[in-house]
């Protein structure tokens, strides 16, 4: 029996094209929360990106699982070695590169440039404020995110002792602790509020979807996912303009 519900926001809940939540969506949720069924966000974004939607939530998994608030307080952090975060900013300074920076409450860029501002056009967020690097140094930091080629990451992580970079885009990728995941995150939720996995369901798109899916009792991938991700789903529905999610929790008979 699923009594809880996971889903990531980009490319799940919103579409990339109008940032909206469908409205089968909506119904879908409003059915789920009759039927006494939570419903939580699972996302690589930090709470200060989590845009308001027409839909309600019960607990939060952010930052890939290193930040993770429930009933209006935090029941988990992990944030990245501090000795980790100075290697990383070196590194951005030795190669010039642009990176954001994600705390609890707030996020900050180094610089913008013509791949975070479609970043920002992709995910429909505002641009977040310039900081210089030596400025983001003694932050408490959760993620960053690496604007760099997939095939510089292996390099990046010869250097960083805690971290590792779940990429999900061909420009860039995320920075994480390596004890840190969307799966890490779902553990803590349901251990606040009793409830085991395999009462779960999760629906995801991205690779940084991968571990969630594994994790949760039932995993539904978005038609729009990449190939690798929907083989660990359980279920591949429609995509995020399709009716994706209200589509597969009608064929589970949950609404």
């Amino acid at each position: 029996m699923i009594k809880a519900i996971f889903f990531d926001i980009d490319g799940t809940l919103l579409s990339y094209r109008t940032h909206q939540v469908l409205q089968g969506t909506i119904a879908a949720f409003e059915s789920l929360r009759h039927n006494g069924i939570k419903t939580f966000i699972s996302s690589g974004r930090p709470m200060v990106l989590i845009p308001q939607m027409p839909v309600a939530f019960d607990g939060y998994v952010t930052v890939n699982g290193g930040y993770c608030l429930a009933d209006n307080k935090v029941v988990f952090r992990n944030a990245i070695n501090p000795d980790d975060c100075h290697r990383w900013l070196d590194y951005v300074l030795q190669h010039n590169l642009t990176t954001m920076c994600f705390t609890a409450n707030d996020m900050c860029i180094n610089r913008i440039d013509p791949t975070t501002e479609k970043l920002r056009n992709q995910l429909g967020f505002q641009m977040p404020p310039i900081l210089s690097v030596d400025e983001m140094r003694g932050r408490e930091t959760y993620q960053f995110i690496a604007v760099q080629p997939a095939e510089k990451d292996s390099e990046v992580l010869e250097s960083l002792s805690h971290c590792r970079m779940p990429r999900w885009h061909p420009a860039f990728t995320d920075l994480i602790p390596d004890n840190s995941s969307k799966a890490v995150g779902m553990q803590h939720i349901l251990d606040h509020f009793g409830i085991d996995r395999q009462e779960t369901m999760a629906f995801g798109d991205g690779a940084n979807d991968i571990e969630m899916l594994d994790f949760a009792g039932f995993s539904v991938a978005m038609g729009n996912a990449d190939p690798k991700v929907k083989q660990h789903a359980d279920l591949v529905t429609e995509d995020a303009d399709s009716e994706g999610i209200y589509n597969a929790l009608k064929h589970t008979g949950l609404i």
